[in-house]
């Protein structure tokens, strides 16, 4: 697939089951790419399983500086997943706090520091997932087309979802993608950032919007909603501003964008 497995990373040969954690964000605003996801990895031959008591991983309440919130939402995920089955996720920033911060939030308790580790070594990004676990290949059947990849902060810096995000889109003989200028940058969205400081995120998605219409891409491709969202409506309100009828700048969920490439219906 052209992305090298993290060297501390060990995979496991594909499985006929996974857990689904769809993200709160998912899950309320954007089912359809939740519905994509299972349509993939359903395609792939694993039964997809998602536990209807999930809720919030605890990210918003742990990055605003509220442990004991986010430990309250993060003990409730802890006993949804009983068997030893992997858990994907359709959200690096999501799979991160889950991988990287449920242990240290359980730190000082043996019994659930056990069922955090259990769990985060079990959880995978989505992209991640398909690249190193199924590895996906699927013919692309769309028509030629130029897109633009925005990778979230947190997928990028302690997933590396930017690379397995890269790979497969570089796997669809009919998508080229767009190189943007400064992709590492943040889109300014932050979870509760977006909302405590709106002027200046408002500033930075301003110049991310810049950046991708520069591209000459036809849509920005996301494996992660919140920076979608923020992006998708900041170019919108842009072109509402602008008297413009059609999006300038219109995207989808990366799950969304590979099945519609490689299903029978033809995109």
């Amino acid at each position: 697939m052209g992305s090298d497995a993290p060297k501390d990373r060990l995979y496991p040969s594909k499985p006929s089951d996974i857990y689904l954690f769809a993200t709160c964000l998912v899950d309320q605003f954007a089912p359809e790419a939740g519905l994509d996801t299972i349509r993939l990895l359903e395609r792939e031959n694993i039964k997809v399983h998602f536990p209807e008591q999930q809720t919030c991983c605890g990210q918003p309440a742990y990055t605003s500086g509220y442990p004991d919130e986010a430990r309250a939402v993060a003990r409730r995920q802890l006993d949804l997943f009983p068997r030893p089955w992997p858990v994907v996720v359709p959200s690096g920033s999501c799979a991160s706090m889950i991988r990287h911060h449920y242990p240290k939030l359980f730190a000082d308790d043996p019994s659930l520091l056990a069922m955090s580790e259990n769990l985060a070594g079990r959880v995978f990004e989505l992209t991640e997932f398909l690249v190193h676990v199924v590895n996906f290949k699927q013919p692309d059947l769309g028509k030629p087309c130029k897109v633009a990849l925005h990778t979230s902060c947190h997928a990028r810096r302690e997933m590396g979802s930017h690379e397995t995000s890269a790979a497969l889109l570089d796997s669809l003989t009919q998508v080229s993608v767009a190189q943007q200028a400064r992709i590492e940058e943040c889109c300014g969205f932050g979870g509760t950032f977006a909302i405590r400081y709106p002027e200046i995120s408002e500033a930075i998605v301003s110049d991310k919007v810049e950046s991708l219409r520069a591209t000459g891409a036809e849509r920005v491709v996301s494996a992660d909603c919140g920076c979608l969202f923020n992006i998708l409506g900041r170019a919108a309100k842009q072109d509402e501003q602008a008297g413009r009828n059609n999006s300038s700048l219109p995207g989808e969920h990366i799950a969304s964008f590979l099945w519609r490439r490689t299903s029978v219906e033809k995109s």
